[in-house]
């Protein structure tokens, strides 16, 4: 089968298509076709070798996997003798984190990280919900329990994961704003958001305003521009951002939270925990992925290279041709 690959780390240029042995199943995987394959930080990461405390898991000095793609859909070609819930021809999607390999024509995966794909979602769709927006669920809903008239802030919102988390805190309710750069205001608007803060014009946490969550995708601020932002027994959740917050968060968090009653914690993301739900708020119309741009699978470099530049407007996809 053809694929995707790379044998050092570095920049998008290191990526080479190339001919590889197809995966066979063991007793409890099944072989999937692949059609749709979406980018997440986890990609860029394990390409760059960055950061380097990464390492320890993706190989010291060269990658362990040489295919990345980890949020797959497609169609399933085979099943292992163990498995139960599908069947070939079924459509599927997941998260595949830890073992990757979506960026290819067909991928190995165990049954439990696969689900079925609703009838009426694109392929391409499913393919941007599974890292993105449980990133986004976990965040919203089992840190807690966003209320009705809540106020949100969402810092990264015009993201991958931003675009899924301002559409679920509306689905419950809460006033949303959404901070990002001057290109993603419209898109922050278009999926719901209340008001929008372009933080190369406007520092939030100097505005004056206070918020019941501050869901972050992007932390660059200190630890605390973020306290002073939260309403008394506020929460804020750390999901992505500079090294040197998520570490004043893990250990200052918990002192913090202690002596001012605003809760500050870290999501350490739980790949497919939540896919069912996420998936029947999109079957509702609730939610909608949002996707920027395509790329089919020859281009890869150039949809990383893109990712890379931190301007998408949500999801970026490459899709596998089925006569590649």
């Amino acid at each position: 089968m053809k694929a995707i690959v790379y044998n050092e780390y570095g920049p998008p240029e290191v990526l080479h298509l190339e001919e590889v042995p197809q995966p066979v199943p063991r007793d409890n995987e099944v072989l999937v076709r692949i059609r749709t394959v979406s980018i997440n930080d986890w990609d860029w990461g394990l390409l760059t070798g960055t950061p380097l405390a990464n390492r320890f898991i993706s190989g010291i000095r060269k990658p362990k996997y040489r295919i990345l793609g980890s949020d797959i859909a497609g169609q399933v070609e085979a099943v292992g003798r163990s498995v139960r819930r599908f069947q070939p021809g079924d459509a599927v999607f997941g998260d595949l984190s830890g073992r990757w390999g979506g960026f290819a024509e067909y991928v190995s995966a165990r049954e439990d990280a696969l689900t079925l794909k609703p009838a009426g979602m694109t392929f391409e769709e499913a393919a941007a919900i599974p890292q993105a927006g449980l990133l986004a669920w976990q965040g919203i809903r089992e840190k807690g329990q966003v209320l009705p008239g809540q106020r949100v802030l969402i810092n990264g919102a015009g993201g991958g994961a931003g675009t899924f988390a301002i559409q679920i805190a509306k689905s419950f309710g809460a006033e949303v704003t959404g901070v990002d750069s001057t290109r993603k205001l419209d898109t922050m608007h278009a999926l719901g958001a209340d008001q929008v803060i372009d933080y190369t014009q406007e520092d939030f946490t100097r505005k004056g305003q206070r918020y019941d969550w501050i869901i972050d995708f992007a932390g660059y601020h200190p630890v605390r521009d973020y306290q002073r932002a939260l309403s008394p027994q506020g929460n804020y959740i750390i999901v992505g951002g500079a090294t040197t917050l998520v570490s004043q968060i893990i250990f200052l968090g918990p002192l913090i939270s202690l002596t001012t009653g605003k809760k500050m914690s870290l999501l350490l993301h739980q790949a497919n925990r939540g896919l069912d739900a996420m998936t029947e708020l999109c079957a509702a119309g609730k939610v909608r992925p949002a996707i920027d741009q395509r790329y089919p699978l020859c281009e890869a470099a150039a949809a990383l290279r893109y990712f890379g530049a931190g301007q998408a407007r949500g999801k970026i996809v490459i899709t596998v041709p089925q006569n590649f």
